[in-house]
């Protein structure tokens, strides 16, 4: 079987049409096929000189662009022969692994001691001679200068790529400067993901400085049309041509993909689709929200959008309008709070617990595991105290969102120490 024998498609496929013409090069003074291969056994380049003899394998390698490993019998005997050559300094022979295969012989590519993939000749009739041994070993050495450019070059693009993201996320780029930095054809559906690590530990930024490098190597892979930024809180991906479901489904391969402690678990986030560059500010703004909620509670999903966590972000945000606008609080609320702090009271978590249950006594002193007489108690108590009309839905409305955004345990269930029983109504002094 020869080169010509194969239907196959263009050999222009993103891999340099130089290592082509080099490995053509190389077969025209050694006689036999030639593949240039990287670390992962792809298939960067090959010879395609008419009479060039391949054989089953180097056939299935260049069809597939990989070289078959897993499902081949002799997989043990393709991996020593790898091992073999990358740790050799010059030319090494092969022998055939099957039969129908024909001999090889190999020289690793290098950079100085950095091995950045292989070269694979099959002999024709006639051995190796002197010759083609040279001709391997320059082949090598011009294969390298290649594969770093490319490297570099595609480092380049994707910190270009990175710049263009982050300016159009931060509302400092035109829509039409992003789109042509990012390749984006007009009206092209967008969906932005966020990723960040849960919890704040003080190694953060070196945590996302990674996160950002592996889901670029990861993105690249899977979708090369993506778009990857590292800012100081997140990681985020612009994906073209998306819509939320397969978003959310991608989002979930990806935080699958990327290697991490196992103490710190990652959460991403899905913004809505949109079809202009001009949102990303907005949708930043967004995918922001969820990661707050979803970074900071370990039961939250790894993946989630707006509305998996709506209620969560809506009281966010009302914290917030709350602490810049103190004077909003309503003061018997924080009459209250501060007695409870003071005198070690739990008239808050028992309001709390009460409209929670949406004024079911018996329900709310469950949860709270004291008797209803000590909950109506404190109900009654906290109206004389603190001057809480709870008969008004208004107030019930305000002191319920103040309660829970306000204090970290409100309506959760209050334990009594081993030997004490719930007090009853007779014996309430607080």
């Amino acid at each position: 079987m020869t080169w010509s024998d194969l239907t196959i498609p263009g050999s222009g496929d993103g891999t340099g049409e130089e290592l082509f013409a080099l490995a053509d090069a190389i077969a025209a003074v050694i006689g036999g096929s030639v593949a240039i291969e990287d670390l992962d056994t792809r298939v960067l380049a090959y010879s395609t000189l008419p009479d060039g003899r391949i054989d089953e394998l180097r056939r299935q390698g260049i069809l597939g662009r990989r070289v078959p490993d897993q499902a081949r019998p002799q997989h043990e005997g393709q991996l020593r022969q790898y091992r073999q050559v990358l740790a050799a300094t010059g030319v090494v022979r092969l022998p055939a692994l099957a039969d129908g295969e024909l001999p090889r012989a190999a020289v690793a590519i290098r950079a100085g001691d950095l091995p950045l993939g292989t070269i694979w000749a099959i002999e024709d009739h006639t051995p190796l001679n002197l010759a083609g041994e040279q001709a391997l070993l320059d082949g090598a050495r011009t294969a390298a200068l290649h594969m770093l450019r490319r490297r570099g070059a595609a480092a380049l693009e994707l910190h270009a790529r990175d710049q263009a993201l982050r300016a159009a996320l931060d509302g400092t780029a035109r829509a039409q400067e992003t789109a042509s930095r990012l390749g984006l054809p007009a009206g092209t559906p967008l969906l932005l993901i966020g990723f960040a690590p849960a919890g704040a530990p003080q190694e953060a930024q070196a945590l996302l400085t990674r996160l950002g490098g592996e889901l670029g190597r990861h993105w690249s892979a899977v979708r090369p049309s993506a778009a990857v930024a590292t800012a100081p809180g997140a990681v985020y991906t612009l994906l073209p041509g998306e819509d939320p479901d397969s978003g959310r489904r991608l989002a979930a391969q990806a935080l699958a993909a990327v290697t991490r402690p196992r103490t710190q678990p990652l959460r991403a986030a899905l913004g809505e689709s949109a079809t202009g560059l001009s949102e990303l500010a907005d949708l930043r703004a967004e995918v922001d929200d969820v990661l707050r909620v979803t970074t900071t509670d370990p039961e939250a999903p790894p993946v989630a959008a707006l509305t998996d966590v709506h209620a969560r972000v809506l009281l966010a945000h009302l914290a917030d309008g709350l602490a810049r606008r103190p004077r909003l609080r309503h003061p018997g609320i924080e009459a209250m709070l501060e007695h409870d702090r003071t005198h070690h009271t739990h008239y808050a978590s028992s309001v709390a617990a009460w409209l929670d249950a949406v004024g079911n006594i018996s329900e709310a002193a469950g949860r709270l595991t004291i008797h209803q007489n000590t909950l109506k108690y404190r109900l009654r108590r906290s109206r004389e105290l603190f001057g809480l009309d709870l008969d008004d839905p208004d107030t019930r409305l305000s002191s319920w969102l103040q309660l829970r955004i306000g204090t970290g345990n409100a309506g959760r269930s209050q334990s009594w120490p081993a030997g004490r029983q719930p007090v009853t109504e007779a014996h309430c002094e607080e």
